[in-house]
């Protein structure tokens, strides 16, 4: 049994800057399935993307999704890809064994936490108040550099991490500061500046783009004030769902998140194409 790729369009150049083309997975030339492979709208060429993959129902179990992730991996490579990457949904565990079986690795996953509708207390003592300007040009400045840093130690080139940090601050913060659904808010502790926190309000929900306890104040049950007020600011702009983004080497992160009762939505995963 030979299983091999067949292409059923041209390669596409799509309007955000990424490429793409659709492939059938084919076993002695009959039709199993589909892949869908991409560029990352992220990263750009440098990391290939697998949009989608399904094998038919009676050709499952068999190796098929295997050899044709593996297949993709190939035309990545014949891309200029260095990296590759994929989404899982969380209860997806099929297609999550398949890909670390070919050794992807966890990257992120996302989380979320529908809400009730009573703004939670923060704690005797602490209190919220907007950024200033100052605040948001020394805390952008800060934040651009140790994005662009975080993709780095991932394995993402240095001048596609950067050109990420550019690409989606100015896509996310076109006003800066004053961006609609937008709020950044200073934490403090009986008077003292301890955290700050970044988030987005959208048309049914809000997400927490970043979570910032200053490292003077770190280990004292702040990082949980902060995420109560993401609920409570959440809560007030009637988004009934809050969300958020975890990196796999951020234990202390996820057990905070997990202890706050969000749950996994869907799970990124990577690999270096060697």
């Amino acid at each position: 049994m030979t299983t091999t790729l067949r292409p059923v369009e041209p390669l596409q150049q799509n309007p955000d800057g990424t490429r793409s083309r659709r492939y059938q997975v084919c076993v002695n030339s009959r039709p199993v399935g589909e892949i869908h492979l991409g560029t990352s709208p992220s990263f750009g060429d440098s990391t290939a993307r697998v949009v989608d993959l399904w094998i038919a129902e009676p050709d499952r179990r068999r190796g098929r999704g295997t050899v044709a992730a593996l297949a993709a991996e190939e035309v990545a490579r014949g891309w200029g890809c260095t990296q590759i990457e994929t989404s899982v949904p969380a209860s997806a565990d099929v297609a999550l064994r398949l890909f670390g079986a070919l050794g992807y690795t966890l990257r992120n996953r996302g989380m979320e936490k529908r809400l009730g509708t009573t703004p939670p207390e923060l704690p005797a003592g602490s209190g919220a108040r907007p950024m200033t300007d100052a605040e948001y040009d020394a805390w952008h400045e800060y934040e651009s550099e140790h994005y662009a840093r975080m993709w780095i130690e991932r394995g993402v080139p240095e001048d596609a991490a950067h050109a990420k940090a550019r690409r989606d601050h100015e896509h996310l913060l076109p006003h800066g500061l004053a961006t609609d659904g937008m709020l950044f808010s200073v934490l403090e502790h009986e008077g003292a500046r301890v955290g700050t926190l970044w988030l987005a309000l959208r048309d049914d929900r809000a997400f927490v783009f970043d979570v910032r306890t200053d490292a003077a104040h770190r280990g004292r049950g702040h990082g949980r004030t902060l995420m109560l007020l993401a609920e409570r600011q959440a809560i007030e702009a009637d988004r009934p769902v809050l969300g958020l983004n975890v990196h796999a080497d951020n234990t202390p992160a996820e057990r905070l998140y997990e202890s706050l009762g969000y749950e996994t939505t869907v799970r990124t995963l990577a690999k270096p194409l060697l």
